[in-house]
């Protein structure tokens, strides 16, 4: 339920549990929560992680952010079939899988490439800011934080594929164990 007031005195778990979102925006603005050097506890006031974080906005801006982020995070995301859709239409995107290299020889998406730190560091240092990445994994939580990281060093187009490989699996396969006999639709492998 959502908080009548966010105050200064208002803890981060309070604001988590009423805006679970709250943590994309709050890393996406103020690159705040998303490691041990910007982290902050659940029982850190905001105006504690304001002060130690020097965050400059005013408390009503950073309001305003926290309740804002679901519309934020909604639109990190990106379906299974708007997806297949897009790749379709023969739209031109990198689809970048963030799991480990052991998870990615065990199956991905067809085109996708396995998320290097040396990938990492080229994208962010030579891509064009509004390049349309999907940032896959298993079930959508890591690609979610990495679409989210990018967005944080402005990135305008990334999305994370909601339900990862699972989500994109369940669309690919006709039955159990089968894959559809089209092999120029985009699959796992």
């Amino acid at each position: 339920m959502p908080l009548d007031v966010i105050g200064p005195d208002t803890t981060m778990g309070e604001i988590l549990d009423a805006y679970p979102s709250a943590k994309v925006a709050l890393f996406q603005r103020y690159h705040i929560g998303g490691c041990q050097a910007c982290g902050y506890a659940l029982t850190d006031s905001l105006a504690k992680v304001v002060r130690e974080h020097d965050i400059k906005d005013s408390l009503d801006a950073i309001s305003s952010c926290i309740r804002d982020s679901a519309s934020l995070e909604a639109d990190l995301y990106v379906t299974a079939d708007d997806l297949r859709a897009s790749l379709a239409r023969g739209e031109k995107r990198p689809i970048l899988d963030v799991r480990t290299e052991a998870e990615f020889e065990g199956g991905h998406i067809d085109g996708s490439q396995l998320l290097t730190v040396e990938l990492t560091f080229d994208a962010l240092d030579a891509w064009p800011k509004d390049t349309p990445i999907v940032f896959v994994s298993n079930r959508g939580d890591r690609s979610l934080q990495r679409a989210n990281y990018f967005r944080s060093y402005g990135f305008t187009k990334t999305t994370s594929l909601l339900g990862g490989l699972e989500a994109w699996q369940q669309g690919t396969r006709t039955e159990p164990g089968t894959t559809p006999a089209d092999s120029s639709a985009p699959r796992s492998r």
